[in-house]
């Protein structure tokens, strides 16, 4: 388990890209985990979105989304720094 985790919907817009593969291969600390449902109703089939650390992140695109989950997971590893 790291010390970042990002959760996901299995409904999520995000889905659409490998966000497991990205990220738990350029951050070692993440782990990734897929639920069935993140109690956000609806939200998955709108837009793409991912919770970093209980932090909800989330945007109009999956690449956008990307890049705010990575931001927030520099923001979560600079404590550590």
């Amino acid at each position: 388990m790291g010390i970042v985790v990002v959760e996901i919907c299995d409904g999520s817009l995000i889905t659409s890209i490998a966000l497991a593969e990205i990220l738990e291969s350029e951050y070692p600390e993440v782990a990734v985990i897929e639920n069935s449902c993140l109690s956000f109703c609806g939200m998955c089939a709108k837009r793409p979105y991912a919770i970093v650390n209980g932090k909800r992140i989330f945007a109009k695109t999956a690449d956008e989304c990307l890049t705010l989950i990575k931001n927030q997971i520099e923001a979560e590893l600079a404590i550590y720094a």
